[in-house]
Parts: C-alpha cells; structure tokens; sequence
C-alpha cells in the first residue's frame, strides 16, 4: 500500500475491522504523527509488518491525525519515515463515541495497541508504547 492510498474510516468500518470473524492475528494500533512515543514504536510496528506481511498476522495503523491534515501532514510524514504498512485515518474526531469499542476501560491515550483473533476469542489491549521486543513477544504469545 502506498501512502497516497490512505483509506478514511469511521465508527462502522472500525466496527468491521474489530469484527473481522477470521483466524488471523490482528494489530491495530493508534496513533498520530503529533505523538512522540508514537512516532518512537512506529519503525517496530513498519518492520513487524513487513516480516509478517505473508502470514496470518495483520497490521493496521490507525492514524488520529486530523483528517484535513492527511495531505499536509500525514503523508508527507509516511514518505519521510518509509512507513508502507496499512495506515488508515479515523474520521470521527468524536472519540468518545467509539474508543470503548476498542476497550471499555480505554480513556483515548495514545499509543495504544489492540491484538485480536476473533475466531480463537483472543483480545488484548496495551495501553502504553512498545518496543519491537515487546511486540514481537505480544505478537509469539498471541497468534
């Protein structure tokens, strides 16, 4: 995926990726280019993907950008940073809204990475940065 493709999702295409019935491991993380500790795991979560891109483990970043800044500030970013794994934009900038469909105990901090296998009933949410050592330990411990 390229940056220019960068697909805008709300609260229902949220709901679909976090209902995806197959038995794959999911990463999910959100974060923003505004977010140092984000910025600090991000190369973890572009090496990760690329070694697990032909597995039936799969990433997507969801950037909380602000949707009008994706032209002047997100992609300018991913081609800096060569960040080629799925990024998508959440669009409703009402967090309130969905970010107990992530985790009911989440306040909306940042980093913050959800694994999931819905067809194994496997979820688990960390709520803090990780280091590429700790996300290949989550990603070994859950998939």
């Amino acid at each position: 995926m390229t940056a220019q493709k960068i697909e805008k999702i709300g609260v229902p295409e949220l709901e679909q990726i976090l209902a995806t019935p197959g038995d794959e491991l999911h990463v999910v993380n959100f974060w923003a280019t505004w977010c140092a500790p984000c910025v600090t795991e991000l190369p973890a979560f572009e090496k990760l993907a690329g070694e697990y891109r032909d597995t039936d483990v799969k990433f997507i970043l969801i950037s909380l950008d602000f949707p009008s800044q994706i032209d002047s500030r997100l992609i300018p970013f991913l081609k800096e940073h060569k960040i080629t794994a799925d990024v998508r934009v959440m669009t409703d900038l009402d967090y309130n809204r969905w970010i107990a469909k992530v985790d009911k105990d989440w306040q909306g901090n940042i980093p913050a990475t959800l694994l999931f296998n819905n067809a194994a009933n496997i979820r688990y949410f960390h709520q803090e940065e990780v280091t590429e050592k700790e996300l290949r330990e989550l990603i070994n411990k859950y998939k």
